[in-house]
């Protein structure tokens, strides 16, 4: 059983992730560019002004260590930032420009991201769990027909959010943002996921 192939995959719809994403709305900044906006966030005045480099630059480090941590480690000590409980932090040095910019945002990015989060599990949960996993199973299946071979061991993660467009994203080495309501939609989903998968497996 040892050389049998195996994959894992982790689907959520992370509070950290939520937060980044909410954050990055509420700032006006424009990384990663082929992500959209996320649904049901109060929109910026239309005379705000757009990030700076600099404060683009400190939240796109603290994209990459939310997403994947492992893959992208703080070269330094990390802070935890105060108003976010335990879900937001960032380097002790070189992070102030962010620190102070997402400071008067942390109750409702907060909020917005607990809330987008209940969303997820009333409506994608089941009792057992099973039914989640039922399409990356059928997609994995459907790939090896397809290339007449065992599917290499793999790990995938996946963020189930309430983007405004439908459709897969990659956002990290092994991480996917899928819109929930694609998600949701068994057969699109499966049609969705199954070239992220041929990518990996």
């Amino acid at each position: 059983m040892a050389d049998k192939p195996q994959w894992l995959i982790r689907e959520d719809a992370g509070v950290p992730v939520l937060i980044a994403l909410a954050l990055r709305q509420m700032l006006g900044i424009r990384e990663p560019d082929d992500l959209p906006s996320l649904r049901d966030l109060q929109f910026r005045a239309p005379d705000a002004v757009d990030a700076t480099p600099e404060l683009e630059k400190q939240w796109r480090e603290y994209w990459n260590m939310t997403i994947e941590p492992r893959a992208h480690p703080s070269e330094g000590p990390l802070e935890l930032v105060e108003g976010f409980d335990t879900l937001v932090a960032l380097p002790a040095k070189g992070a102030e420009e962010l620190r102070a910019a997402i400071e008067p945002l942390k109750a409702s990015a907060l909020q917005y991201a607990k809330d987008a989060r209940n969303r997820y599990f009333q409506t994608m949960k089941t009792a057992s769990g099973a039914n989640a996993y039922r399409a990356y199973a059928s997609a994995i299946a459907e790939f090896e027909r397809e290339v007449g071979r065992r599917a290499h061991s793999f790990e995938l993660n996946v963020q189930v959010l309430p983007f405004s467009q439908r459709g897969v994203w990659w956002i990290g080495a092994l991480t996917v943002a899928v819109t929930d309501g694609l998600r949701r939609d068994v057969v699109a989903f499966d049609a969705a996921i199954r070239p992220v998968i041929g990518e990996l497996a």
